[in-house]
């Protein structure tokens, strides 16, 4: 009887479980927007992926209480679309989304955003911003008209801009970002609410707008602080160079890395510098890789002890020039002195022993035996070392 009562409990929570996951609809979008059409409803439209926890979550967290999809029934006409599959890439690029999960709300009658979220939302957020979606006067094209007709208007254009970002990525809010800057002189630009404009919408390294923050940083320090211009401009440099080298797109990459070189300023310079080694690493360019650490290194990142070893990592595996490793001998030691470490004495063994210096490969090994046995951690890397250096 307990084993019958154990196996009715099992499949019960089995029933209720399934009962509240989430499993979208697979109709076509086209079905979703005629039906949408025909009922005067707007048009819901989750773009999600199978491997986006972040979209599991949602389904989990959100889409699985059956008041939420209540709400949204009959309120929208939904489709649920996958970017993987055949639709779901189409309306990614259609609506240029590069986030996941993303909400869309369509006006049917000619496909307009209405309104748009990205990412993780709360339920209570989730359903707050849906019935955004459904007032006409919170919707994307009325507050477009809205700043358009007034485009100097700085609290229009921030009602526009905040509403937008919700499910757009910065580069999408440089359209109007420059429309509203361009009612604005130069001297206007250096105010509190400008550099808000300035630090929230402009993406462009060669704009107007940055350029004169380039040119003109303390007055904008003044304004906002010396640590939000630093911010921003390490920013628009990241925006700029990580996709390209995400997408090992070299061709394109040394093209704006020399737009970056151009700042001359040492923060951009160590951004530049580690991006280097990053796409040297995974196109396997030692000789670039070699050439960028000699000649940088100690002016760029002298003071990063754990990117020291990193650096000292890769010489160990990858460069096989004896002058070249004595140099990267030299900035790990100099990484030993910020920041003693049983890693990096190891390194410094390993690296010694590679020139075949068995002497201070020994010493090194032994430090960092002291070091592993302090911590008590396991020894076993170390110990194969002084196993076969002591063999030599």
């Amino acid at each position: 009887m307990r084993f019958l009562y154990t196996l009715f409990l099992f499949i019960s929570l089995q029933i209720v479980h399934s009962q509240n996951q989430f499993v979208p609809d697979d109709v076509p979008y086209k079905t979703a927007l005629e039906n949408a059409k025909n009922q005067g409803k707007p048009l819901f439209v989750m773009l999600y992926a199978d491997w986006c926890p972040h979209c599991n979550q949602m389904k989990k967290e959100v889409f699985s209480d059956s008041n939420v999809m209540d709400f949204l029934k009959k309120n929208f006409v939904c489709a649920w679309k996958n970017i993987e599959k055949e639709e779901g890439i189409a309306l990614k690029n259609k609506f240029n989304t590069k986030s996941l999960p993303t909400f869309l709300f369509i006006d049917p009658n000619n496909e307009t955003l209405l309104y748009a979220l990205k990412g993780e939302l709360k339920k209570a957020d989730f359903m707050t911003e849906a019935n955004y979606a459904l007032n006409p006067k919170m919707q994307l094209p009325y507050l477009e008209k809205q700043f358009l007709d007034d485009p100097s208007n700085s609290d229009k254009f921030f009602t526009y801009l905040n509403t937008l970002k919700k499910g757009k990525d910065r580069t999408d809010l440089s359209i109007p970002t420059h429309t509203y800057l361009n009612t604005q002189s130069d001297a206007q630009l250096v105010s509190e609410t400008n550099w808000r404009v300035i630090a929230n919408g402009v993406t462009d390294i060669k704009s107007r707008e940055f350029q004169y923050v380039l040119n003109h940083q303390k007055e904008f320090a003044a304004v906002a602080s010396q640590n939000r211009v630093d911010r921003k401009i390490k920013s628009i440099v990241n925006e700029m160079l990580r996709p390209l080298v995400d997408n090992l797109d070299t061709l394109n990459y040394y093209k704006q890395r020399e737009i970056a070189k151009s700042i001359r300023l040492q923060k951009t310079d160590s951004l530049v510098f580690k991006f280097d080694l990053t796409l040297a690493e995974r196109t396997e360019k030692w000789q670039f890789y070699k050439k960028v650490t000699l000649e940088d290194t100690q002016k760029l990142v002298w003071n990063d002890a754990s990117f020291l070893k990193e650096i000292g990592q890769t010489y160990l595996k990858h460069i096989s020039d004896t002058e070249s490793l004595k140099k990267s001998i030299f900035w790990v030691k100099h990484s030993l002195e910020l920041n003693d470490s049983y890693d990096g004495n190891l390194l410094l063994a390993r690296l010694y022993n590679k020139i075949k210096d068995k002497k201070m490969a020994l010493q090194y090994a032994k430090d960092a035996k002291v070091i592993c046995a302090e911590m008590t951690w396991n020894s076993k890397e170390v110990d194969t070392l002084l196993a076969e250096l002591n063999t030599k």
